[in-house]
């Protein structure tokens, strides 16, 4: 069992900056892959970003170059840094953790998530 809580979520204007953590319980985090989602309202779950255990990361292609995805291992915590945020970055956004290798962009391989922390961008 995996307890995963999100925070660092807020209200900040267009250009500015937020770090997300999601702190996770269980022995297996250092060998999960572990995963950030985005969900705004009316819309599709959308993928952001993740990490696995060595480190490698992918981004979804609108988040390049903006968000950092970063894990340590020993607290346990992985992070968003996002950076130059947009209004259309306003959602809640999702913690997740996976025991599958080769999970990614895809939901439905991850095992465990987050309540969600609120992200806010205004104009």
């Amino acid at each position: 069992q995996v307890q995963l809580v999100e925070s660092g979520g807020g209200l900040v204007q267009a250009g500015g900056s937020l770090r997300l953590s999601c702190a996770a319980s269980g022995r297996t985090f250092s060998r999960n892959v572990m995963g950030w989602f985005r969900q705004a309202p009316e819309k599709e779950r959308e993928f952001v970003a993740r990490i696995n255990w060595s480190g490698t990361t992918v981004y979804a292609d609108s988040m390049k170059g903006r968000f950092t995805i970063s894990r340590d291992n020993a607290k346990n915590t992985v992070y968003l840094q996002m950076n130059s945020l947009k209004p259309e970055d306003t959602a809640v956004y999702y913690c997740a953790s996976s025991s599958k290798y080769g999970a990614s962009d895809d939901g439905a391989l991850y095992d465990y998530w987050g309540q969600g922390t609120q992200v806010t961008v205004s104009s």
